[in-house]
């Protein structure tokens, strides 16, 4: 089995990672890309090497200059996210798909590096009104964070059109049902569910 890449990109707040977890908890052939970054744990439910490789801007940026990820961003001022080449190969040697919970701009990176091996996926919410109350509402973030994601969110919005296909995550069972269709038809294109 040649290994393929499943990659939700979306604004911060639009549901991509809750989407992401469904799937690897339905999917036993999917395995989370875990990215690497230098921004801090949100709480204590973020786990190293788990939810994120949480490393130094050092370290980081040696890694870079070791040409050791697929695509890595400062994605805001200071805090650098980035998918390790050994993560995608770690999963793909334990006969798994990788699942990326990734920035927009980095999303198209790896698509780019993967051509067909890779799916990549655009979640969108139902409108930035909506995207605000969800960053307040998950209170994790200052005022200012959220008004910088929201501002980041209009820019963001308009790739939508170069991934291979968008969810509006207004209702989150739809959502979910419409991911599981996108990636098992992707992972098995010889019997497409309709």
């Amino acid at each position: 089995m040649q290994g393929k890449i499943i990659i939700f990109s979306a604004p911060s707040g639009a549901g991509k990672t809750t989407i992401v977890r469904h799937l690897v908890n339905v999917l036993p052939e999917l395995s989370f890309s875990i990215s690497a970054c230098t921004r801090d744990r949100r709480g204590r439910s973020e786990v190293n090497g788990k939810d994120y490789y949480f490393i130094t801007p050092e370290e980081f940026r040696e890694k870079v200059g070791n040409d050791e990820f697929v695509e890595w961003e400062e994605v805001y001022e200071g805090a650098f996210y980035g998918t390790l080449k050994s993560e995608i190969e770690r999963i793909w040697s334990e006969g798994k798909h990788a699942i990326l919970d990734v920035d927009v701009k980095g999303g198209l990176s790896v698509k780019h590096f993967y051509k067909d091996r890779a799916l990549a996926v655009f979640v969108k919410p139902p409108s930035i009104e909506e995207l605000s109350k969800r960053l307040v509402a998950r209170n994790t973030d200052s005022a200012s964070s959220i008004s910088s994601r929201v501002f980041k969110a209009k820019f963001e919005l308009s790739f939508e059109d170069q991934f291979d296909e968008v969810i509006v995550n207004e209702n989150l069972e739809e959502a979910f049902a419409k991911a599981e269709k996108l990636v098992r038809n992707f992972i098995n294109p010889e019997e497409p569910i309709v």
